[in-house]
């Protein structure tokens, strides 16, 4: 199985030993790459729209976006760890997805995103990590991936791992190996119910714009050449 993390701080704090007790379980058997925000792309972006009317691969930052894009086609699972900052997910987490909008379903859906898994994988102080954990959710939503799962901590204790007690350490990683216990057999995931309907409807939408365009969009041609319109 392939893993991509995608790693919403460089800093090695309590957001990397969760996800450490994640990968700990996965290791041994499955191919995994981690990026590492905002060192693997730092840029937000600029709303030129290159993407959306071009093609995503002249996006000036794509020399950052493309090369992780590719590894999450090619995955079987995605991981999202992140701190929550604000009651949010961080700037650089939602900057990289921002620049994955072009591929939206309303947009260019890619169907090798239909059959994948996700996880996210969030911890605060102590406040809900709900809205952070639906930043990101949204997005592989409407990517497609139907398969999404959270796992969310509030820390209680501080924000420094090696002040936590060893009785809040031990449950942080007990329930986190738990979850990456589901995820040691490769199980392709499906589409469910809401992307199923996201999918149907945004057909609808590309159907009627085809009658009113002379020559197809960016977007409407991907929807010819897939065969879904």
């Amino acid at each position: 199985m392939k893993i991509v993390v995608i790693n919403g701080t460089e800093y090695k704090g309590c957001t990397y030993q969760i996800k450490e007790f994640f990968l700990s379980v996965l290791r041994d058997e499955n191919e995994i790459a981690e990026f590492y925000l905002p060192k693997d792309m730092p840029h937000f972006c600029t709303g030129c729209k290159t993407c959306f009317v071009k093609d995503e691969k002249l996006c000036p930052h794509a020399s950052h976006t493309m090369p992780i894009w590719d590894k999450m086609l090619k995955a079987d699972l995605l991981v999202f760890a992140a701190p929550v900052y604000a009651l949010r997910t961080p700037a650089q987490m939602k900057a990289l997805l921002d620049h994955f909008c072009c591929h939206w379903m309303v947009h260019r859906p890619d169907k090798a995103m239909f059959t994948k898994r996700a996880v996210i994988l969030t911890n605060s102080i102590g406040a809900s990590n709900r809205k952070a954990q639906k930043d990101v959710a949204t997005t592989l939503t409407w990517l497609g991936i139907s398969d999404v799962s959270c796992l969310g901590f509030g820390l209680i204790e501080g924000v420094v791992w090696e002040e936590l007690s060893e009785k809040r350490k031990n449950k942080i990683e007990l329930k986190v190996i738990n979850l990456a216990r589901k995820y040691r057999r490769f199980k392709p995931g499906r589409m469910g119910f809401k992307v199923r309907i996201l999918f149907l409807m945004c057909k609808m939408i590309h159907k009627g714009l085809l009658k009113k365009e002379e020559i197809p969009s960016a977007d409407n041609q991907h929807w010819i050449n897939n065969g879904w319109i």
